[in-house]
């Protein structure tokens, strides 16, 4: 009797009536109790150990819901206003900057938006170090990220550079392609769009240590 006591003596958290997992203990418990009043004692030791491992099993399946994979699906995008800003520590960082805007644009422009560039209202401010690979006579340097924003810029993507920044490293405007423009300065650049709705985005570069399949 006093082993009875023991087992059915046990009194649950009030949360037991709505948890399951706390039910499923119930289910246990009194399944000991069960057993404690009607086998004797040696024969129960061992079913009681059957009955908790029942009981475990039991929370454990109810615990782990089925996966069933995410969803797609298909954000409704409107027209775009966007002003990337582009400064950089390295030159050569433009050359995966400019991946952002295709980033942007390449979705927009095919299935099932659609969208036409003159619905892409886009604008790069440079002010950076990066300003070395708009200079013309650096063309050999950085030839692929020039035709890359020269394409960009035949798409309506506006590249603008700053003017001080320009005149910290002693360029004229006629020292750029014919696709850029030069402002006064980027930060009052950034102020200005930002106020008339565009979006800000910072294309953040950084170096790759492992390839995809090394951390996939």
């Amino acid at each position: 009797m006093a082993h009875e006591r023991a087992i059915t003596g046990i009194n649950l958290h009030p949360e037991a009536a709505t948890d399951p997992h706390c039910r499923f203990f119930d289910t246990g418990r009194r399944l000991c109790g069960w057993i404690a009043r009607h086998i004797n004692c040696r024969k129960s030791a061992l079913l009681l150990g059957i009955a908790a491992l029942l009981a475990g099993a039991a929370t454990a399946t109810t615990g782990r819901a089925e996966e069933t994979g995410a969803t797609v699906v298909q954000t409704p995008y409107t027209d775009q206003q966007v002003i990337f800003d582009f400064y950089f520590d390295e030159p050569e960082k433009i050359n995966s900057a400019l991946y952002w805007i295709r980033s942007l644009m390449n979705p927009l422009m095919e299935s099932p938006y659609d969208m036409a560039p003159e619905f892409l209202d886009l604008k790069v401010i440079v002010h950076g170090t990066e300003i070395v690979a708009l200079a013309s006579k650096n063309y050999a340097r950085y030839h692929d990220a020039v035709e890359r924003m020269r394409y960009y810029a035949q798409l309506g993507v506006e590249f603008r550079v700053c003017g001080l920044a320009a005149a910290d490293y002693g360029y004229e405007p006629e020292d750029f392609y014919d696709f850029v423009k030069v402002v006064p300065s980027a930060i009052t650049e950034l102020a200005h769009w930002q106020l008339q709705g565009y979006a800000l985005i910072t294309p953040t570069v950084m170096e790759k240590r492992y390839t995809i399949e090394e951390i996939r």
